[in-house]
């Protein structure tokens, strides 16, 4: 029998958009966000030759530009003021995370709970100011030596470093205002739009492909056909759920007696969602976006780099495959799934595994359970992102096609929806406590008095 929360949930409409005054200043406040920053990255970098970099980015459309344009919302071909993306801080990110679990320090401060988090974010915050730096200095110089490039000296590398990093870490400051202020979550969000917001002209890429006998016909069919198997494949991997059945005891509060109760704690297949993906992407570009522009003017490191290290080559899909696996589980380890706070908070609430002692064991248990259930959810991300990311190499279809662009475009879809539905729930139970007060007042209201 459904609880009184999920026949909540399955009543909810649309129709109550209307009334969730917060969540629709929030959807708006988010809509609004999301639209500053589409138009960021049609703002030009100062100095930048438009002709040229057209040209150049037209040959580069099929390689490793093809992928920084998807993760910059097309910005980078443009270069626009976003044209490094929030990229930089998402591998400050991850290098801030994995020093957390190494150094003394820094763990200590993840366990001093909202003071320490802050403090953790200020470094982040740091670490993507000096990567944004690098990377926009980079730029600036291979953009200069490659010839794109209109007035060349030290005043436009200035100019390019500082009008990069400020677009990174305005982008920044607008995924964290959409995360605390607006719904889902800003970083997401902004790697998401930008992924829509250019799907219709690789769409129209795609098929001017099969107009001129570039592609058959039974490629594009097959290419459709995959992308819906994909979408179909990820929505059921996401809502998947490993249930680990939870009892209570029975208790006494007072002079009361409560029975015993039994629950399910829901383990995800795939808890980390969508970010060992971003992750893995986000490393892959770390050290091939300085060396992107240069042209002929690459060195010899970078030229193997980019030979060895370009989509669709063998090293690039065997160390994309080892970072999905890795992150996957860091990342649920260390954030999305922490089996010592999940056994903490069973013990407080007198909740147990049947046959589990509570404590250390219940937290051996859960890592046991979450780990083999990984097994699952990192071979499922490693298969969705790889598969189409090889049919897309061999067939030249555009990269908005592969899996890593589905697996985000409908994880992030589904993570906003379900924290819609959440808003919508809370307004409904926040209606229905307002109105068994009212009734309430009512009832003991007193009768007047007889004259």
């Amino acid at each position: 029998m459904a609880s009184a929360a999920e026949q909540m949930a399955a009543n909810l409409s649309w129709g109550a958009l209307g009334k969730a005054t917060d969540l629709r200043q929030r959807i708006f406040f988010t809509i609004g966000l999301l639209i500053v920053y589409r138009v960021g990255t049609y703002i030009p970098v100062p100095g930048i030759d438009g002709t040229a970099l057209r040209e150049f980015m037209a040959d580069l459309s099929t390689g490793i530009g093809g992928m920084l344009n998807m993760f910059t919302g097309g910005a980078i071909s443009r270069m626009g003021i976003f044209a490094l993306g929030i990229m930089p801080y998402i591998s400050a990110s991850i290098i801030v995370q994995l020093m957390t679990a190494m150094v003394p320090k820094l763990e200590q401060l993840k366990k001093e709970g909202q003071q320490g988090q802050k403090k953790i974010n200020q470094y982040t915050r740091y670490g993507t100011v000096v990567l944004a730096t690098f990377q926009a200095y980079g730029i600036a110089v291979s953009l200069q030596s490659g010839g794109l490039v209109t007035t060349p000296g030290w005043f436009f590398i200035g100019a390019c470093v500082i009008t990069l990093v400020g677009g990174t870490m305005f982008l920044m400051w607008l995924g964290e205002q959409i995360t605390a202020r607006g719904i889902g979550n800003g970083i997401s969000l902004i790697i998401f739009v930008g992924i829509v917001a250019e799907i219709p002209a690789a769409l129209a890429q795609f098929f001017s492909q099969g107009r001129s006998g570039a592609l058959s016909p039974a490629v594009i069919i097959g290419v459709i056909i995959m992308v819906i198997v994909v979408i179909a494949f990820v929505v059921f991997m996401e809502r998947a759920l490993r249930k680990i059945h939870i009892q209570y005891p029975r208790r006494q509060v007072g002079m009361k007696v409560y029975d015993g109760g039994s629950s399910h704690l829901p383990v995800k297949v795939n808890p980390a969602g969508v970010i060992p993906a971003i992750f893995a992407s986000s490393l892959l570009l770390l050290p091939v976006t300085v060396s992107t522009f240069s042209g002929a003017q690459t060195g010899p490191i970078m030229s193997t780099i980019l030979a060895y290290f370009g989509p669709g080559q063998p090293l690039y899909l065997l160390f994309f495959v080892g970072m999905i696996v890795f992150f996957a589980y860091f990342y649920t380890a260390n954030v999305a799934f922490k089996v010592e706070d999940v056994a903490d908070n069973l013990k407080n609430q007198n909740g147990f595994v049947p046959g589990i002692r509570p404590g250390k064991k219940t937290e051996e248990y859960l890592e046991y359970v979450v780990n083999r259930v990984l097994v699952l959810g990192s071979g499922y991300l490693a298969l969705v992102c790889l598969l189409p990311e090889i049919l897309r190499h061999q067939l030249g279809i555009p990269f908005y096609f592969g899996g890593t662009s589905v697996l985000i475009v409908v994880s992030v879809t589904m993570d906003t929806i379900n924290q819609v539905q959440s808003h919508l729930l809370a307004h409904q139970y926040e209606g229905l406590i307002e109105k068994s007060n009212l009734r309430g007042k009512k009832r003991g209201k007193p009768a007047p008095a007889r004259r």
